[in-house]
């Protein structure tokens, strides 16, 4: 039941967040959806991969204009980590909490 409602409301979130098309509507100041919100986002990367800066912002223009400071809170919500130039999503227990 739990996890039920947790889904709904992440859900709810996406929702309320994204375009019918996956675009970001607006980049949210509240940590908890942001962090719903970026997670939701970098899931569609492929988990083990090594993205050059200029491909990971290609890949998150196709979601918000503002490439820079999604990239950024990528790294600060730990969900992806930088090294050279050279971006790479953490496990997601290295993540910091949603709730």
């Amino acid at each position: 039941m739990v996890i039920q409602k947790l889904i709904s409301e992440h859900k709810k979130i996406l929702e309320n967040f994204l375009t019918p098309d996956g675009r970001l509507k607006t980049i949210t100041a509240q940590r908890k959806k942001k962090m719903i919100v970026l997670h939701h986002i970098a899931s569609l990367l492929e988990k083990g991969r090594k993205y050059p800066e200029k491909e990971l912002n290609e890949f998150i223009k196709s979601f918000h204009d503002d490439y820079a400071t999604i990239r950024r809170e990528f790294i600060f919500g730990s969900i992806m980590y930088r090294e050279n130039g050279i971006y790479e999503l953490n496990p997601r227990e290295m993540g910091a909490d949603i709730d």
